[in-house]
């Protein structure tokens, strides 16, 4: 008897498909839980840095986060992008500078991180998706390694590779994330 590729294909295919679709409806109803989580433990905060006004925008909102809460935080920006983890540093250093750790609490180092891009500006399709493919693994790489809670971005290209790393892990996991 000769073993069909085609038929295990069939066979395997709508197994697969059926147990993503059961673990996307557990995280789907698990998400409206309330966490077991007491307030005053941190979250793994990934904070996704653009270019230009994307940066500053997203460096505003750090500056106002509860910096004990989400801590530590993990900076990215694309391997490109000269200035955006520069920024990152000098506010986190003015931070620790200006803020006093509560509750005796030390404050713990962030990361600044680097990503490929997935297409660079004037970069043709066809070999974008090379690039592209390459943009994935490392995202979905670097999402494992740092297992964020909370995943923070207002940039277009090096978020949209990064997010969907963080779905993936998150649809596929079995830690929770706050999403």
């Amino acid at each position: 008897m000769g073993c069909d590729i085609g038929g295990i294909v069939c066979y395997l295919f709508p197994i697969l498909v059926s147990l993503l679709l059961i673990r996307a409806a557990y995280v789907w109803y698990s998400t409206g839980k309330p966490r077991r989580r007491a307030d005053s433990e941190s979250v793994r905060t990934l904070i996704v840095l653009g270019s230009g006004g994307h940066t500053a925008e997203m460096l505003s909102i750090v500056n106002v986060l509860l910096k004990d809460r989400f801590a530590p935080r993990f900076y990215v920006a694309a391997a490109t992008d000269n200035m955006s983890l520069q920024k990152a540093r000098v506010l986190e250093d003015s931070l620790v500078q200006h803020g006093e750790p509560s509750e005796g609490k030390k404050i713990e180092a962030s990361q600044y991180m680097q990503i490929y891009r997935s297409r660079e500006v004037g970069q043709s399709y066809v070999t974008s998706i090379g690039t592209t493919l390459v943009a994935i693994a490392h995202a979905v790489w670097l999402v494992l390694k740092i297992r964020p809670e909370v995943f923070s971005s207002l940039s277009r290209s090096s978020a949209t590779v990064l997010g969907h790393a963080f779905l993936s892990v998150f649809l596929l996991s079995f830690s929770r994330f706050l999403v």
